[in-house]
């Protein structure tokens, strides 16, 4: 079977970075001015933690193609963060980092953004910080602001985070104008235990009472709406 874009592509949305870069390389032996593809294992030896590579990479893309922005972009980072990559979360991910699983995972587009010269220095796979202030949760990375997760999901997320539950998130991608995250549960405590962190809209929504304990409520929620409805 013969290997196409989209194979490499997949590996690099699942977080398979070492794959990534072998099945960039083979596609690179065909067409060795393929841009894309540079930049794509470009990528991947950025979050692995070669950054010599990962420069290396990204300036053969501007040699071929001087106003690539992309590759600007990412080389200018590199230069920014070669002596604190790991002060920043841009160090070695375990592969598989945005393996989905039911229930445990979640995959969120932010609202109330950053300005876009903060959200052009964030990396897919760069860990952040699930930060909870006044009934909402804000998602910083170090001491910058990045944004703010949906009422509905920050609001659910709050009741299990303060009863005890512990999650991690990393930027899944990110633009000028948009970030997504993905939020992983890590630690569930007992009370919970029948509960799950994220649940479809057609699933049940939590109805935690004052006194501590929370029963299921099966109404109608908005709890995966579309964040540009806020």
């Amino acid at each position: 079977m013969k290997l196409t874009k989209n194979d490499a592509i997949k590996a690099t949305l699942s977080g398979y970075w070492e794959e990534a870069i072998k099945l960039n390389k083979t596609l690179l032996v065909e067409n060795p001015t393929d841009v894309e593809t540079l930049n794509r294992m470009g990528l991947a030896y950025t979050i692995l933690g070669k950054s010599k590579l990962a420069r290396d990479t990204y300036q053969k893309v501007i040699d071929m193609d001087p106003l690539n922005s992309i590759a600007l972009k990412n080389l200018k980072k590199i230069k920014n963060n070669n002596s604190k990559n790991t002060a920043d979360g841009i160090a070695i991910q375990v592969n598989n980092i945005f393996l989905e699983e039911t229930g445990k995972t979640k995959v969120v587009e932010l609202i109330n953004l950053s300005q876009a010269e903060v959200l052009l220095t964030l990396q897919t796979g760069q860990l952040v910080e699930l930060s909870v202030k006044r009934l909402k949760v804000f998602i910083l990375q170090g001491k910058k602001y990045i944004g703010v997760l949906p009422d509905d999901i920050g609001k659910r997320l709050i009741k299990f985070i303060n009863g005890g539950n512990k999650y991690e998130a990393f930027v899944k991608s990110s633009g000028s104008q948009e970030v997504t995250i993905f939020i992983r549960e890590l630690k569930k405590v007992s009370k919970f235990k029948d509960q799950p962190s994220f649940v479809h809209i057609s699933e049940p929504k939590l109805n935690f009472k004052k006194s501590g304990k929370n029963k299921i409520k099966n109404e109608k929620t908005h709890e995966e709406s579309d964040p540009s409805e806020e």
